[in-house]
């Protein structure tokens, strides 16, 4: 399972259970280690990931876009956002409350 599959499992999750959305949640705002502590709540919600295949999710995608839209020239309309899925996944996570 790749990050996104596994963010897509997660939200399912959170939305079903407001215990598990509290504690990734809770996990996001540590101090001092957000993503490896909301990795290991992922992974005791059966959503193994990394941390650094979780700070980059969405990254490759959005900088093909990028590369694509942008890559054309002095004249080539200049694509903007790209949030990446992790802030995009608490987003929606705090929605939810």
């Amino acid at each position: 399972m790749d990050t996104s599959e596994a963010l897509d499992k997660l939200r399912d999750i959170a939305a079903a259970d407001p215990a598990a959305r509290k504690a990734l949640l809770v996990a996001a705002a540590d101090p001092k280690y957000p993503l490896r502590e909301f990795c290991k709540v992922a992974g005791d919600l059966g959503c193994p990931m990394n941390e650094m295949d979780l700070a980059f999710a969405g990254e490759e995608a959005y900088a093909a876009i990028r590369r694509s839209t942008n890559g054309g020239g002095e004249n080539s309309p200049l694509l903007e956002g790209g949030d990446d899925d992790y802030s995009i996944f608490l987003a929606e996570l705090k929605a939810m409350q």
